[in-house]
């Protein structure tokens, strides 16, 4: 089974490296409005804190899951948003 290529992302600046892909239940990237689309965090914590504080306004965008990237690295996920 062959993957999808991801969609193209820019290059990050070292000091914005953490992102969140955003999921919806079959596993595709979600649209969101630009209030919660292309965050970039500087560190780990950062985007964890992000995502706890902004998970209600994700779900109701559509997301049911999110992965954590540094850089392109997937680091871990996808974590589910539902209750």
């Amino acid at each position: 089974m062959t993957e999808a290529p991801s969609p193209y992302r820019p290059p990050m600046p070292p000091e914005r490296s953490w992102w969140w892909r955003l999921e919806d239940a079959s596993g595709e990237e979600v649209s969101v409005s630009a209030d919660y689309a292309d965050q970039r965090f500087p560190s780990q914590g950062d985007a964890e804190s992000w995502v706890g504080e902004w998970w209600h306004e994700l779900a109701d965008e559509g997301v049911t899951a999110v992965v954590l990237f540094e850089h392109e690295r997937q680091v871990y996920g996808p974590m589910s948003l539902e209750a």
